[in-house]
């Protein structure tokens, strides 16, 4: 078998050494390479823009109308007793310093009065460069540096899209170190207190490390000569999926040498079987993550579609690290990598009389009664559903704390037009100008329409909102305006606008939450068929699988609304939960299920699921609270966003090691017994009363086991 053949080199005498010096030379050439990611990611408009949607059309003909796009901010100055000819006189004298401005470009409009005489406004056009987005946030600072904060009862604030974007790139700013070294903390402690050894834990640590930087350099060249889209989110995500996914391979195999180690005098034969045995379900578990995640390519979103190679990629190299550098490291540092408790040849395997084992036997009592209950009680949890709002966050909304931007918008709401400074645009034919701006003008919610520009054919117009631009009510505005336009003839128009970008990215993850989901599930049925050689096993995980993502959402829901005070929950939140707890999820199911499987042709199912649950449940939980730590890192970030997709995972990947796979899917395998394995030969195996539960592994051999 090839994990034979994989075996025998990477634990060899001398190849382990070869693998050794491959993986040095892998990081030589791919440690530059990495260390450029960040330069090549992509956090401009088009890189979160669904591919074929109508403001993305709309941002695409704005280039003929303008050669470079143009981002504005505003300066807003209030004074709440009314604003004085001192300070008209101070905003003047910014508005001509912010002229001179690196970035800024064109015509500085204001200061410009409000109504009430209460505020001032200064509308700054700032320019996109070839640095995209990422460059706004220096232009800000500057324009800040000039302006102040405001004295003598007078405050100012710069906000507008280019004040989010500063607010949004600062979110971000750091973001790889952040998760890097959150991750690495959660996980290192994690790993002591796993293996309370004070060497064993560096090696996944290592080996994980290597794996970070081998895959950021993949991407790299695949973004830079490929097209691949990347930005901070992925980025941030593949840090974050590469320790956790990689550790828990890492956890499956060392426990599992671990165990070999008592019965072989010789580490590097150890390996081998440790490898061959442990090897399928760790190969498994991987292409099922790969592939799964590698369904998000379908999704319209192109933050979304860019995710899938690049979490799909991380997975592939943790898992070749796991499977390579890993097992060479360990036998090369030999028995003494556990002290201070070395599993001596011959000692008795723990695990035959630990929690797990005890909670095996519990179960075994009465199993249905087990399984019923702990079905019953996750849907309970599900009820939550009914409290989310998975419809998109306001960009005040957004953020975990407050933000600058977002209290000089609420400023400049109270003292002018609310959609000021984020008009709606419409691009039409020319010779239809005048039709389109009427239909443009006399929809409810335009309070005023500028004059058209003309380009190549094709006429510009501008729109000014009367609600929040980020508000529901600017939303059902832009959809009465596509309508009204759509329906002049031969006019061809189309909407854009910051909010038509933002409504067509909500309307496409919900059309990804539809198309994707379903899909993933199929594919994770599919290959646990193939693994587990079966019908009834596949279908009932993944019923236990829904199950279990369910109730995740349903209490992260109730815990974001009443807890956190979140305000709702982005729309393509249940799609990154579902990815990430089914695709990842599933390694728990595949690492508990292969075990069982082994040991049933030796001692039956039922036996043979107490057996496997006392030699993995210790694993699993582990290789769960490692996943769960470094999801949650993911909190660090002053984004909702991130912290609901974080909190979310991170219960649902507790949830399913502590609850669903050791207690539910324990229960089920000891109610059902053989009828699991239907329509198997394994489904013919007598069933053994549970009884005692040693480990007894059935016996192997590095060319295939003797019983299948």
């Amino acid at each position: 078998m090839a994990t034979g053949v994989l075996a025998r080199f990477v634990c060899g005498r001398r190849t382990k050494w070869v693998v050794l010096a491959l993986w040095i030379l892998i990081l030589a050439v791919t440690g530059p390479l990495a260390g450029k990611l960040s330069g090549a990611e992509r956090n401009d408009n088009a890189s979160w823009l669904p591919g074929d949607a109508e403001a993305t059309q709309v941002a695409e003909l704005q280039k003929q109308f303008l050669p470079t796009e143009i981002v504005p901010a505003f300066v807003v100055y209030e004074r709440t007793s009314g604003i004085t000819d001192a300070d008209k006189a101070t905003a003047a004298a910014d508005a001509q310093a912010i002229g001179g401005v690196s970035g800024v470009t064109g015509e500085v409009t204001g200061p410009i009065p409000s109504e009430d005489g209460q505020a001032l406004q200064t509308i700054v056009p700032i320019e996109i460069d070839s640095e995209g987005w990422d460059q706004i946030a220096g232009v800000v600072d500057e324009i800040k540096a000039e302006v102040g904060t405001g004295e003598n009862g007078l405050a100012v604030y710069v906000t507008g899209p280019a004040g989010n974007a500063a607010d949004s790139a600062a979110a971000f700013e750091g973001i790889d170190g952040t998760l890097l070294y959150t991750t690495l903390a959660i996980v290192t402690i994690i790993l002591l207190i796993t293996y309370r050894s004070p060497v064993l834990w560096l090696l996944p640590i290592i080996s994980a490390g290597a794996a970070l930087i081998t895959a950021q350099a993949v991407i790299y060249l695949l973004a830079e000569y490929n097209g691949l889209v990347v930005n901070a989110q992925s980025a941030g995500i593949l840090t974050v999926l590469v320790f956790g996914a990689g550790t828990d391979y890492a956890l499956l195999l060392v426990a599992r040498y671990r165990e070999e180690l008592r019965r072989h005098t010789d580490r590097h034969e150890a390996m081998m079987f440790a490898l061959h045995r442990a090897g399928p379900a760790i190969i498994a578990s991987a292409a099922t993550v790969a592939i799964g995640m590698s369904c998000l390519m379908l999704a319209e979103v192109n933050s979304t579609s860019g995710l899938g190679p690049v979490a799909a990629i991380g997975v592939v190299v943790a898992l070749c690290a796991m499977m390579s550098l890993l097992p060479a490291l360990l036998v090369i540092g030999g028995r003494w990598l556990f002290w201070p408790v070395r599993p001596a040849f011959g000692s008795a395997e723990p695990t035959a009389t630990g929690l797990w084992a005890r909670m095996g036997a519990r179960i075994a009592r009465r199993p249905r009664i087990v399984w019923i209950g702990t079905a019953l009680a996750l849907a309970v949890m599900a009820l939550g559903l009914f409290q989310l709002n998975a419809n998109g966050l306001s960009q005040q909304d957004s953020f975990t704390t407050e933000q600058p931007s977002a209290a000089g918008q609420e400023v400049l709401a109270r003292h002018f037009p609310a959609g000021e400074g984020q008009p709606v645009v419409v691009i039409s034919n020319a010779a239809q100008a005048s039709p389109v701006r009427q239909a443009f003008a006399a929809t409810p919610g335009i309070t005023a329409v500028s004059e058209p520009v003309e380009r190549n054919g094709l006429v510009q117009l501008e729109g000014t909102l009367q609600a929040a631009a980020d508000s529901e009510e600017a939303e059902d505005t832009v959809r009465a305006v596509r309508t009204a336009v759509h329906a002049v003839p031969d006019a061809d128009a189309k909407v854009g606008g910051m909010t038509a970008m933002v409504m067509d990215i909500n309307e496409a993850n919900k059309h990804d939450n539809r198309l994707i989901i379903p899909l993933v599930l199929l594919v994770v049925l599919a290959i646990l068929g193939v693994l587990l050689r079966a019908v009834v096993a596949p279908l009932i995980l993944i019923a236990t699988v829904v199950l279990s993502f369910a109730a995740a959402l349903g209490v992260s829901a109730l815990v974001f609304r009443h807890v956190f005070g979140f305000a709702g929950e982005d729309t393509a939140f249940p799609l990154f939960v579902f990815v990430f707890l089914v695709a990842l999820g599933i390694d728990y199911n595949i690492f508990l299920m292969t075990r069982v499987r082994e040991e049933a042709w030796q001692h039956g199912t039922r036996r043979g699921a107490l057996i496997g649950l006392a030699a993995t449940g210790g694993v699993i939980t582990s290789a769960g609270l490692v996943l769960a730590g470094t999801f949650a890192a993911l909190g660090s970030l002053p984004l909702v966003a991130f912290a609901e997709i974080g909190f979310a995972v991170a219960f649902g990947v507790l949830l399913d090691t502590l609850v669903v796979r050791s207690v539910l899917v324990t229960a089920l395998n000891l109610d059902l017994g053989r009828w699991m394995w239907w329509p198997s030969k394994l489904a013919r195996v007598p069933d053994e009363p549970p009884g005692e539960t040693p480990v007894s592994p059935a016996p192997a051999t590095l060319t295939g086991q003797a019983a299948d």
